[in-house]
């Protein structure tokens, strides 16, 4: 069953989405961001992109909408989101043996607006 998988066709939805990660990296990185990895994957939940800002650690999630009409991107993160982002987080700060300061930042594209929403989830 993998081997299908290889070859499985990817959808409208995940081909934007994927437009909207790279939009989001080109523009964190113009505002001197530097990518440390992408679609980082645990058994807990997914982050987008983890980027490195100075000494910080930044997990980002991107959310991409083509209509604001159920309250846009970055009120689509719920509570459930925000809890597997923080699975994820701990599951990848599990490597250091001092962790970097860190912080969870929301890159929210509606249409073609993008904002960057600093510290947007608690831990």
């Amino acid at each position: 069953m993998a081997m299908f998988q290889l070859f499985k066709r990817r959808t409208e939805k995940q081909i934007s989405g994927q437009l909207g990660e790279e939009q989001a990296l080109r523009h964190l990185q113009r505002h001197g961001l530097k990518l440390r990895e992408r679609n980082f994957r645990c058994k807990g939940g997914e982050i987008d992109l983890i980027m490195e800002e100075g000494d910080t650690l930044v997990f980002v999630e991107v959310r991409k909408r083509a209509q604001a009409q159920y309250g846009g991107a970055a009120a689509s993160i719920t509570p459930a989101k925000q809890r597997r982002l923080l699975i994820a987080a701990q599951f990848y700060l599990r490597r250091y043996k001092m962790p970097p300061a860190c912080r969870f930042d929301v890159v929210a594209i509606d249409a073609a607006e993008l904002t960057w929403l600093k510290n947007a989830i608690e831990s």
